[in-house]
């Protein structure tokens, strides 16, 4: 109890993130800001009344692993099913947004007993995605919507690495064992 209680008084204690230091791509509406070493004890002082999704696309949960603490992937975009279209300026495959995204966050939602008024916490790779997404379930009503802006990996250090900061990179527990209860399928 006391471990929980010091993981939320550790959640508190850091000053909160200023929109204005956050590039525009990872600001949100809401302006609800995480960083990533912050997730656990933000999560710990819910008590349970917070649902915490990876909104990566189902190739990077396999490939690049998942944060142990994550309640369920729903993506916010995926790669085509053939990746025929290329994205010139991003120089990858072409990413589509999820028509059921805001679906499949609701059915997750219900399936903990929470409402679009509980915590939601959002990670993608690096803080981009997740502050799109926290805006979209902003348009759909959702109140408490946290993106964690230095996202699973982190962010691009001068070498091109994306070592900077991020979920791995504080040594948070993940895993690349996924458990098919916690992934997305398209219904």
């Amino acid at each position: 109890m006391l471990g929980l209680m010091l993981l939320a008084g550790a959640a508190q204690a850091r000053p909160a993130i200023d929109a204005a230091t956050l590039p525009e791509v990872k600001r949100t509406r809401a302006g609800l800001y995480m960083m990533a070493a912050d997730v656990p004890a933000f999560l710990a002082a819910q008590g349970g009344r917070v649902l915490f999704l990876d909104v990566r696309t189902r190739a990077e949960a396999m490939y690049v692993g998942m944060a142990e603490s994550v309640d369920a992937l729903v993506p916010y975009v995926e790669h085509q099913e053939l990746m025929t279209d290329w994205d010139e300026q991003r120089r990858i495959y072409r990413l589509e947004p999820l028509q059921d995204f805001v679906p499949e966050v609701e059915r997750r939602l219900a399936e903990r007993g929470l409402v679009r008024t509980d915590a939601v916490v959002l990670i993608c790779r690096s803080g981009d995605r997740s502050s799109r997404a926290a805006n979209r379930l902003a348009e759909a009503g959702f109140t408490r919507v946290h993106s964690v802006v230095d996202g699973f990996e982190g962010d691009m250090s001068p070498q091109g690495r994306r070592s900077v900061n991020g979920w791995k990179n504080a040594g948070l527990p993940w895993t690349y064992r996924l458990e098919r209860s916690r992934m997305y399928f398209p219904r």
